[in-house]
């Protein structure tokens, strides 16, 4: 009995799986109606200067950065339901999934592009007011970290 209430009890993990995915699903939505607001409100007011494409071309960065942030949050949606409910899911090699440690490091590989892209935000809509060399060390310093933790992990499994 007790066996298999805790056999059953993985289903439990439907509800992170099916609230993950919808989370993400309403990020690359929102996200895709912002980008296209933006793509609209671009053309209709014919402002082709220099510093309407700069804030334009930040937009789109923007987007990237949310898009990447609704990418990991389905890689952690796709990762819990092959982990928990369904190991025979069709995926890709990559986004294959056969403990935590697998989901953490495609997790990881995603923050560290987002990581990137937020740098890269800043450095197109730098106006050269305010340092971001600061900025950049603190962020390549957390990418170096997240990186070591990516090759650690490779190492212990081989």
């Amino acid at each position: 009995m007790v066996r298999r209430i805790l056999a059953s009890s993985r289903y439990i993990m439907i509800v992170p799986v099916v609230g993950t995915f919808l989370g993400s699903l309403a990020l690359i939505l929102y996200e895709a109606v912002v980008l296209y607001t933006n793509a609209v409100e671009a053309i209709r007011d014919r402002s082709f200067t220099t510093k309407s494409v700069k804030i334009f071309a930040v937009g789109i960065v923007e987007a990237v950065d949310v898009f990447l942030i609704a990418i990991a949050v389905y890689i952690i949606s796709i990762g819990l339901y092959s982990l928990f409910v369904d190991d025979k899911l069709p995926l890709p090699k990559w986004l294959e999934v056969s403990n935590l440690e697998d989901l953490k490091g495609n997790l990881v590989s995603v923050v560290i592009a987002v990581l990137a892209v937020l740098f890269l935000r800043e450095a197109v809509a730098w106006d050269g007011s305010r340092e971001i060399a600061p900025f950049g060390v603190a962020l390549a310093l957390v990418i170096a970290a997240l990186t070591f933790f990516l090759m650690k992990n490779n190492i212990r499994r081989k």
